[in-house]
Parts: structure tokens; C-alpha cells; sequence
């Protein structure tokens, strides 16, 4: 069965970013899966004793299975949030390069003006030896987020709103 994959930055239970991931999946329609970045560290001796933990080789099957992808980052310290960045770099360790032509889109909400520009190139730059996909736009960067939300959790309208559904109608294409 087809279906949509998501993948939060922030593990937070009530952070911005899974409001957006939960809102565009909502503007995507159909099945969707939130995928686990709950990973242990990345750490090579590690993966040498034990191999792939099972929630990244789960991670990584969600991903190669999915018809498309959805990587929501805030921005920590003007890049993304090391939970993602140690999610990819467990990913880029499995076998069957899950990401090779999956179509992705980018997504983030942050406090600041800038909706967390410098995050989605930073993962852009982290997803491109993967050969993935990754949509070119339109960007959906939503800035000063604790004024974009209503108090169940979905994005209000305005620019943000529609700048989503054309980005999950993207996608949408992409992925048929």
C-alpha cells in the first residue's frame, strides 16, 4: 500500500515542527507513517559489535518503502537538529540505499524570522549523497511559528497554508 513517511527533527511532544509534518501530511492525503528517530548515537564501534540497531534498519525500510518523504527540521545553531543529522547518518550505514530516487520534501518551522532557511540547506546538502529526489520548492519555511498555529495544532491560513499544499502537490506528483 502506498503511503507517506515523515520524518521530525525535534522530538519534542508538542513541537512546532510536528504540528507542520502532521499539517502537511493532512494537505497530502492518504496513509501516513511517522518514522522513529528516537536512534541511539551514531557510534562505529557500536555498529562493528552489534550491527544495525533495529529501529534504523525499520527506518530505513519505512523509507525505501514509502512513495514519498516528508524531513521536517527546526533550526538548531543556524543548521539542522542533530536528531535528523544522526538519523541520516544511521540510514547511509543500511544496505539498499532506501533514499535513491525517493522524492522528499523539506520543511521547517522555527521561532525566528527566517523559518529555518539555513536548516533546509544544511538538509538539503546532508540528503544530497543519497541520492534522493529532494523537491526544489516552493519552500515552505515558517517563521515566528508560535503565531502561525491554531490551538489544535493546525497551520493557519495565509501564506504558509499555501505555500504547503502546493508543496504536497508537488510531492504528490513526484511520487506517481
Amino acid at each position: 500500500m502506498s503511503h507517506l513517511l515523515g520524518l521530525c527533527g525535534s522530538l519534542r511532544r508538542d513541537s512546532f515542527n510536528l504540528k507542520l509534518m502532521r499539517e502537511a501530511a493532512l494537505q497530502y492525503g492518504g496513509p501516513f507513517v511517522e518514522g522513529n528517530l528516537r536512534l541511539p548515537l551514531y557510534d562505529g564501534d557500536l555498529e562493528e559489535v552489534e550491527g544495525i540497531p533495529a529501529d534504523v534498519q525499520t527506518l530505513a525500510d519505512q523509507i525505501k518503502t514509502a512513495n514519498a518523504v516528508l524531513v521536517v527540521t527546526p533550526e538548531y545553531n543556524k543548521s539542522l537538529s542533530g536528531v535528523l543529522k544522526n538519523a541520516l547518518d544511521w540510514v547511509s550505514r543500511t544496505k539498499d540505499a532506501p533514499w535513491a530516487g525517493k522524492p522528499v520534501a523539506i520543511l521547517s518551522a522555527t521561532a525566528g524570522r527566517s523559518g529555518g532557511e539555513r536548516a533546509q540547506y544544511a538538509t538539503r546538502l546532508c540528503l544530497m549523497p543519497f541520492q534522493a529526489h529532494v523537491l526544489p520548492g516552493p519552500e515552505v519555511l515558517i517563521g515566528s511559528n508560535f503565531n502561525e498555529f491554531t490551538e489544535d495544532g493546525r497551520l493557519k491560513q495565509g501564506r504558509g497554508l499555501d505555500g504547503l499544499k502546493r508543496l504536497m502537490d508537488a510531492l504528490k506528483a513526484a511520487a506517481t
